[in-house]
């Protein structure tokens, strides 16, 4: 969920955002003609309504990647952008005909679709100061990933903090000349670490105010069956510019402890509490901002849930989200042993508390037959009234309706 600004009429609203497309181990695009890379993938905005808004793609031959797509207040989107770029990889240590994933942040006008900002990563940071080995890309078609760009956070004066992953840092990048002004972490840091204040493999890097910068350390692993750096958990650093050190703030810790190999983030709360999604862990959980400490994850923890089976989210966050559906709701009837049974339900609307059941002989004679809390997705309406039309209407909290579905009859 973010903010979309329209830039011209200066109105703000509640949107959702994602991408969508294929991930693919090795990626696809090695495999195709020349390494192009592959199409499909993109970003969508989508409103309240749940009304197609835009849909944003890459630019200058570069693919759409999942891991960071954000919108500002000067109505345009930031995202990263990934393709490979043949090289030879020997002197890292790699194959002759090799490539190396190149990363790019770009910013779109949302209303033009004009590419008004980019930065290369390639140009910037030498891929030999990678904590994943070049000898990898045998093993995943050819691509060398040196850098694993994976989350982009605009600062208060404009400046760009953007995480590599496999380079264990941040880059603090000007918007004007594209310069690092600074980089926190890895093996050219600028700032010295506290005691427990460096990370390893970090997801979701964010300015925090008060010279603070949060994360999730996922602290493991460079392969899934790797030997972990240390546990995961969510990080926020004091960072001293003038001394250049950066110390713990803040720690928010799992119990039992989890070792998340990949994803993750730390999300601000508006009352001061942390947000942490687990990433490749099943696990979201909310803690009271003073946080905890490694071997006493129960410390301020406010809310702890797993996801059924092996589902897992990139990223989790808690938001409040109206949804009202430009469609209807929706209806189904079943004849079951003299009595009908009609299933209500209204996919996306969130102020849907309840249910109203109309019934009757004719579909323009209806009249109001039961009534019923909602329960979860699909609520179950049963009634000794043969109909044979039902109609639902969804209903609001103090009983106000919301929408009606269309007249049903029962199947079978």
């Amino acid at each position: 969920m973010q903010t979309y600004y329209h830039h011209r009429s200066r109105l703000a609203e509640p949107v959702l955002t994602w991408w969508q497309g294929s991930i693919a181990i090795p990626p696809a695009y090695t495999n195709l003609p020349g390494g192009a890379p592959e199409p499909g993938g993109c970003y969508y905005i989508y409103d309240s309504h749940y009304n197609l808004v835009r849909t944003v793609f890459a630019r200058h031959g570069f693919h759409p990647d999942e891991h960071e797509f954000t919108l500002t207040r000067r109505g345009t989107a930031l995202f990263i952008a990934t393709k490979p770029i043949p090289m030879d990889l020997r002197r890292y240590g790699g194959p002759e005909n090799g490539a190396i994933l190149d990363s790019e942040v770009q910013e779109v006008d949302l209303a033009t679709g004009e590419l008004v900002f980019s930065w290369d990563i390639l140009d910037h940071v030498d891929p030999a100061e990678s904590e994943v080995s070049a000898s990898d890309a045998s093993s995943s078609g050819g691509v060398w990933d040196a850098y694993h760009m994976n989350s982009i956070d605009e600062g208060p004066h404009g400046e760009l903090l953007v995480s590599a992953r496999n380079m264990w840092a941040a880059y603090d990048i000007s918007r004007r000349d594209g310069r690092i002004r600074w980089q926190l972490g890895g093996k050219k840091s600028d700032f010295t670490f506290g005691p427990n204040a460096d990370f390893f493999w970090q997801h979701d890097v964010r300015f925090r105010p008060g010279s603070r910068i949060s994360m999730f350390d996922d602290g493991c692993c460079n392969q899934p069956d790797g030997t972990p750096e240390q546990e995961s958990h969510g990080l926020i650093l004091t960072v001293d510019f003038a001394h250049r050190r950066a110390t713990v703030d803040q720690t928010y810790y799992h119990a039992p402890p989890l070792f998340s190999a990949s994803q993750g983030n730390t999300q601000a709360l508006p009352h001061g509490n942390q947000f942490i999604g687990w990433g490749q862990n099943s696990y979201y959980s909310e803690y009271a901002y003073p946080g905890n400490s490694q071997n006493n994850g129960l410390q301020n923890l406010l809310y702890d849930a797993k996801m059924p089976g092996s589902d897992i989210s990139y990223r989790a966050y808690r938001n409040r989200w109206v949804g009202k559906p430009y469609y209807p709701p929706s209806a189904a009837a079943r004849a079951r042993g003299g009595r009908s049974v009609v299933y209500a339900s209204w996919n996306g609307s969130t102020e849907t508390r309840g249910w109203q059941l109309l019934a009757g002989p004719h579909p323009r004679s209806l009249r109001v037959v039961g009534r019923a809390p909602r329960t979860g997705f699909e609520t179950a309406l049963a009634t000794a009234n043969r109909g044979p039309y039902f109609q639902v209407r969804a209903l609001a909290a103090q009983g106000r309706v919301l929408g009606a579905s269309r007249v049903v009859t029962p199947a079978g």
